[in-house]
């Protein structure tokens, strides 16, 4: 199935008044409502009161499997020259950052997309419909920005270049396919990225960039007897093209044999694929399909985790069905150590994997699988900003009403129907590992074509509309009125926020802290696999009956933090809330900590150390952040290095995770926000019953980071055969988040380096000069001491860090010596007020946010005078602070990367 693109909608209709001039209404399910201009563009619209938010999502029916030869990777440079300016919005950055949106741009095999999610506000939606409408037809695609971009898109290539794990699947799909273009990457190859013509680009565009082949999705608190005029205002007046559009006929033959494929690349772990055909995103068998996948690689009941991770045979198990518009692929991914045996993982994956059909999937098996697939879907259903963004990849498929019927077929499927299409596409001959083996009557998968979508869907009409949440303001004035504050008799804070919501959802976190650093002195990896084992067994329910139970409570629950901090995170429905909550206080409280679960969990904490190893990102963090807070080995301050890492889990104890447990774990010293729908006397009576008395057995502290002046460094890390590298910049500030100047470091960092690609850094090294993909800083300073840092990060080429280095410097010394302007400052007090509001629109953010600031005795009054103190900042204000803050000779700089590969690439010899 498409990652994050399975998602049910229910959500209520338009009015009954008919659509303006111009637009004629389609047809409306489940409370999506589409509609249609006359120039062709396609329009969907659900309207959910309750996020105080808008996603307008604009997604045009074109992607990689459009390219021709020479174009490879043409769909995705355009995605990135669609941000560089049209007539009415020459810089699309700054004005992402001034409306204080969360923007980007995505491209897949059968689409490419670009969003804005931003505060409810007419202005606002009027700008995102006019910027979308103008950059349809009219965006530049200018040489100029053609020769700074393409470089950028060649570093995203490079960095994906570094992973092992990415390239073995790309080129398992790449082996896998023969003609069809789903086996080349999205991104596209070098030689293309960097030689394709500005005139190609631009006939691209010209031809694909039209509203005939666009869908315009808008959702969240709208008014549609106000929106419709509107989308017919900035996009009626577009005319219809006259070019017609053809369909990509290419037709992956049937496999007659075996494949296999080896990558021999630099690294510390092992990985196995195991890739099958199977049938469009849009065919009756693919609920099927995600159900087989989800049988054989579910953790911890999947078939392949029982006989590889519990076994020890593999650190991690994986499944995806490529869910596309044509015939994809099953990929079975198996992660190893490299002591592991490859052989013995492939021969176990295959045999298990085509097993299926001799041994068919149990009645349990089928239904675990379709109770965690439709919870996903459920919980997916509850907010509408996910669903806006992600609703596109069903049109791509054929038709957006597709994940109605998807839903529907996923209940429908039976023991029968998974073992019908393991038969159908588990076969030898359609596998995608090995190697050629000469067979006189070869059994082969026939993967039928893409079916008559528009007949299938004809009068669908799906379930009943979800219920609506109410209008609720996200401001700090509005919470703070609303939340309510107790104490149980051990210490626990409660911060309970009740309100309606879609579909009845509601968020909660549990927040606990643990120990001194004295007391947490060389435990660190004892605490961190505690954490990560919780949910791995108690004293009434095995892991698996855990899971199963959480599924059936269409219950999100991860377990996740560090050491001295562990989080529950909680994601359910009303009426399941309670029930939840005790099941999470008895993984809390009566934990087993398993022999064979905690081993389990060590070896993929061994195998994700073993990878840091040779990683660039890894090795630069753990460099600088040692020399920044240097303390001693041990200390649960101390950045540990992959082999420090290595060591420590190796020579540690299964008692020791439990003694851990019996020696920090307890409620004294937590938080529990809850954000949502419930019912609030019954929840605050419900958790003191269980966590009132459950008190720590010792003390807590917040972990003190003494702050010191740190001499400035600046050193290179090799790191062979990597084809990016990492760059790394930083200085720590003696300042806390009360501190006078705090509030101007915050806006002068969001100009220097925050943002979305509109910051002095992102201009200059990215849009400019293009020599970074991923490029920012980040400010932050303590609650309860004067400890904070300022950062700078970013990705390039080995060859242009250089480069990258010395325009960091040059763009910190212009800051530091001439200021920002008052437009500047400006602009950017808008975007960072208003990006603080959308944050505080998501209800699993404002549940954290809020445990968070009771953790340190504060409201959310702390967050409106902040934002007062920003929105009331005058340039000479900003400018002043960050002379009196940063000081440039005492940045340390860390970078990390292949230095002969970059010395290679400058055509100059390498010095040791």
């Amino acid at each position: 199935m498409k990652l994050l693109a399975c998602f049910a909608l229910s959500l209520v209709t338009l009015a009954a008044a008919a659509p303006p001039a111009g637009m004629q209404l389609v047809t409306s399910v489940e409370g999506v409502t589409e509609c249609r201009l006359d120039n062709g563009l396609q329009v969907l619209v659900f309207p959910d009161p309750s996020k105080p938010t808008i996603t307008v999502n604009m997604t045009y029916l074109v992607g990689s499997r459009h390219e021709g030869a020479g174009e490879r990777g043409m769909a995705h440079l355009l995605e990135h020259m669609m941000f560089k300016g049209s007539p009415g919005h020459k810089n699309i950055p700054e004005e992402l950052t001034s409306h204080g949106s969360r923007p980007n741009g995505t491209t897949d095999y059968d689409r490419t997309n670009y969003f804005e999610t931003f505060s409810a506000s007419e202005v606002n939606l009027r700008w995102a419909l006019d910027l979308e409408s103008d950059r349809m037809v009219n965006s530049y695609i200018a040489k100029k920005d053609f020769d700074s971009e393409y470089t950028v898109v060649r570093n995203e290539f490079e960095s994906g270049e570094n992973n092992p794990m990415g390239v073995l699947v790309e080129r398992t799909l790449a082996a896998g396919y023969v003609w069809h273009p789903y086996g080349r990457a999205v991104i596209g190859n070098r030689s293309d990225i960097e030689n394709v013509p500005i005139d190609k680009l631009q006939a691209f565009y010209k031809k694909y960039y039209q509203p005939d082949n666009a869908v315009l999705t808008v959702a969240g608190k709208i008014d549609e007897a106000q929106l419709l005029p509107m989308i017919v205002q900035y996009f009626g007046k577009i005319p219809k093209p006259t070019r017609k559009l053809d369909t990509t006929y290419t037709k992956e033959p049937v496999q007659d044999g075996e494949r296999f494929v080896t990558v021999r690349r630099v690294g510390d772990i092992q990985a196995v694929v195991d890739g099958y055909h199977i049938p469009a995103g849009s065919d009756k068998d693919f609920p099927a399909v995600d159900v087989l996948s989800t049988i054989l690689t579910d953790n911890p009941s999947g078939r392949l985790y029982k006989a590889l991770v519990d076994n020890k045979k593999a650190s991690q198990v994986f499944g995806w069905s490529m869910q596309q518009a044509e015939p994809g692929m099953l990929l079975l991914i198996d992660m190893l150590q490299k002591t592991d045996s490859i052989d013995d993982a492939r021969n176990i994956t295959i045999a298990t994997v085509e097993n299926l059909v001799k041994e068919p999937p149990s009645k349990e098996e089928v239904e675990r699988a379709k109770t965690r697939l439709l919870k996903e879907i459920d919980l997916a259903m509850r907010d509408s900003t996910r669903i806006g963004l992600f609703m596109s990849e069903w049109a791509a498929m054929g038709d957006w009403r597709l994940q109605f019927l998807y839903r529907d077929r996923l209940r429908d499927v039976s023991p029968a129907d998974v073992q019908r299409v393991a038969a159908a596409y588990l076969k030898s001959s359609n596998r995608t590992i090995g190697e050629f083996i000469p067979d006189a009557h070869p059994d082969r998968a026939e993967v039928p074509a893409p079916p008559d979508v528009e007949a299938m869907l004809k009068g669908y009409k799906g379930d009943a509309a979800m219920s609506q949440g109410e209008a609720f303001d996200p401001s700090p004035s509005n919470i703070e009125a609303r939340v309510k504050r107790s104490q149980l008799p051990n210490g626990m804070k409660l911060e309970l926020l009740s309100k309606k919501t879609r579909g009845n959802s509601v968020h909660a976190t549990l927040t606990l802290h643990l120990g001194t650093a004295k007391s947490l002195f060389d435990r660190e990896n004892a605490g961190d696999l505690m954490v990560s084992t919780l949910l791995r067994g108690t004293k009434e329910h095995n892991r698996q009956q855990l899971q199963d139970e959480f599924d059936r409570l269409k219950a999100q629950v991860n377990i996740f933090g560090s050491a001295s901090s562990p989080t529950v995170v909680i994601e359910t429905v009303h009426d399941n809330l309670p029930a939840v909550l005790k099941l999470v206080a008895e993984v809390l409280k009566e934990p087993t900590f398993p022999e064979d679960e905690i081993n389990q969990q060590r070896k993929q904490q061994l195998t994700q150390a073993e990878s840091g190893k040779s990683e660039p990102q890894v090795r630069a963090s753990v460099e600088l952040e040692q020399h920044l807070y240097p303390y001693p080995k041990g200390d649960i301050r101390h950045m540990m290095s992959p082999d420090e890492e290595i060591a420590d889990l190796i020579k540690l104890q299964v008692a020791d995770i439990r003694k851990f447990y019996t020696d920090f774990m307890g409620g004294s010293h937590a938080e529990l926000a809850v954000v949502g729908d419930f019912d609030e006397p019954a929840v605050k009576s419900l958790a003191a019953d269980l966590f009132g008395n459950w008190t720590s057995p010792g003390p807590f502290e917040n972990l003190p980071h003494e702050y010191q002046k740190i001499g400035a460094i600046n050193q290179s890390v090799d790191t062979p055969d990597k084809e990016n590298a990492m760059f790394l910049a930083a200085e720590r500030l003696a300042m806390s988040d009360t501190d006078p100047d705090y509030p101007a470091m915050v806006l002068a960092n969001y100009m220097i380096g925050g943002g979305f690609l509109n910051s002095r850094l992102a201009t200059r090294i990215r849009q400019k000069e293009g020599l970074s993909y991923g490029i920012g800083s980040q400010f932050n300073a303590s609650e309860y001491e004067k400890n904070g840092s300022f950062r700078v990060y970013a990705i390039a080429a080995p060859q242009n860090v250089a480069k990258v280095e010395a325009a960091f410097k040059d763009e910190l010394s212009k800051a530091i010596a001439t200021g920002f302007t008052a437009d500047e400052v400006k602009s950017a007090k808008s975007g960072w007020l208003q990006s603080r509001q959308v944050n505080r629109s998501d209800d699993g953010a404002l549940a954290r946010l809020l445990s968070r600031e009771d953790h340190y005795d504060r409201k959310l009054t702390f967050d409106a005078d902040l934002e007062t103190q920003v929105g009331a900042l005058t340039p000479d204000q900003v400018n002043g602070t960050l002379k009196r803050t940063l000081d440039p000779s005492a940045i340390s700089y860390v970078k990390a990367g292949d230095w002969k590969k970059a010395a290679q690439a400058a055509n100059v010899p390498a010095t040791k």
